[in-house]
């Protein structure tokens, strides 16, 4: 099983989010945090700027964050919001297991 996990921002932080990573340096995050803990095949993390999107689907999101006010970084999977301004793994992770996505093993519990 593959999920794509998107994130939507944009070059400039939201007013908001000063303090915070970038939405790229939030999907970069992702991406490892992710990787380490369900395999690098099972996740694809996709950036996508909502001034310049590239697809129908990223329009309909760009439309959405502007005319609902949504914090940025947006984190969306399976047409879900999971994390909006400053995403919690805790949330992401609930989420990818509840669509039947599997931690790795750990190395002591496999040794166990």
């Amino acid at each position: 099983m593959s999920v794509e996990i998107k994130v939507f921002g944009t070059e400039q932080l939201c007013a908001s989010c000063v303090n915070l990573p970038s939405a790229k340096e939030t999907a970069d995050w992702l991406q490892a945090a992710l990787s380490r803990k369900y395999g690098g095949e099972s996740i694809r993390i996709t950036y996508s700027d909502f001034q310049q999107p590239q697809t129908e689907d990223d329009k309909i999101w760009a439309e959405r964050i502007i005319e609902e006010d949504l914090w940025y970084p947006l984190v969306v999977i399976s047409g879900e919001i999971v994390g909006e301004g400053n995403p919690k793994l805790k949330d992401i992770h609930a989420k990818l297991e509840s669509m039947g996505l599997k931690p790795l093993a750990t190395a002591t519990e496999s040794e166990v």
